[in-house]
């Protein structure tokens, strides 16, 4: 039985290799955030997968959010948060906040969970050499960006230093002001502007879903003509909006696939990426 058990994992490991071929030296975008980032152990296995794909060639570029962490300190602070259209209104005491947790204690925990399994990562936000250049998006959010530019300089350095970035998405403003930025937006714009093989933005739902009350409804692929149809048939609606833009404009730019997966399953990028089964929603 153990013989078998071996020869499986073999196999394994041999189907892997074609994938390991494509992506070796490829930029690819893992944009992490949903459910994924409340559960410490998937926590671990993102970080994981990120250090395994890193050590087989791939320049992997991480971009988190961290909202749910970001409502603790604010609900710590007595600081209300309110949302206008899907977007939180971001004043400067909740700016101070979403910069701090973001930049500061989110950015360097996954930072220091990567190299404790033996990567090398560095914490990085939109401000740092003015990576992510914004204007105000609308006088009544306040501090909430539209992104103007994405220079990939630092992020280009790193990957070629052989360390893995981990990009917080803050940008900055003419006049050097920090501002809240959608990370769905931000990874896409990334992914777009780094030329990358793929953009893998984990969710909280299997993919892109026909009907939204039954995940087995999963669209395998869409061609980024067919989104805005999708978005008028109201197949894509609520928070898979900025998603499905995100990768539509990812795409327009230079990226060469996105996929959309279910952050909520262990090693989610690792099946999507190196094994034949796949899962989610390819965009191309």
């Amino acid at each position: 039985m153990e013989n078998t058990t071996n020869s499986q994992k073999a196999q394994i490991l041999v189907e892997a290799l074609p994938h390991i071929q494509k992506y070796n030296g490829q930029k690819v975008v893992i944009k992490f955030g949903g459910s994924a980032m409340k559960d410490e152990d998937i926590k671990k296995t993102v970080m994981q997968d990120i250090v395994l794909l890193h050590q087989v060639g791939v320049k992997v570029v991480l971009v988190h959010g961290g909202g749910p962490e970001i409502n603790d300190m604010l609900d710590k602070l007595g600081i209300k948060s309110e949302f206008i259209d899907g977007f939180r209104k971001t004043d400067k005491a909740t700016m101070d906040v979403v910069q701090m947790i973001l930049a500061g204690k989110v950015g360097k925990d996954l930072v220091g969970l990567v190299q404790s399994f033996g990567g090398k990562a560095i914490g990085l936000c939109g401000i740092d050499g003015g990576m992510i250049k914004v204007k105000q998006k609308d006088p009544n959010l306040e501090y909430v960006g539209d992104i103007l530019s994405v220079d990939t300089t630092l992020i280009n350095q790193e990957l070629d230093n052989d360390i893995i970035p981990i990009i917080s998405t803050i940008g900055v403003d003419a006049d050097g002001n920090a501002y809240n930025i959608n990370a769905d937006t931000a990874a896409a714009r990334i992914a777009g502007e780094l030329k990358a093989m793929a953009l893998f933005s984990m969710t909280d739902t299997p993919g892109l879903l026909k009907d939204k009350d039954d995940e087995t409804s999963v669209i395998s692929a869409v061609s980024a003509s067919e989104i805005p149809e999708l978005i008028k048939e109201g197949i894509v609606s609520g928070g898979m909006v900025p998603k499905v833009l995100g990768s539509q404009e990812a795409i327009r730019r230079g990226a060469k696939h996105v996929f959309i997966i279910d952050g909520r399953k262990p090693h989610a990028i690792i099946i999507e990426m190196l094994t034949n089964e796949g899962m989610g929603t390819m965009f191309y």
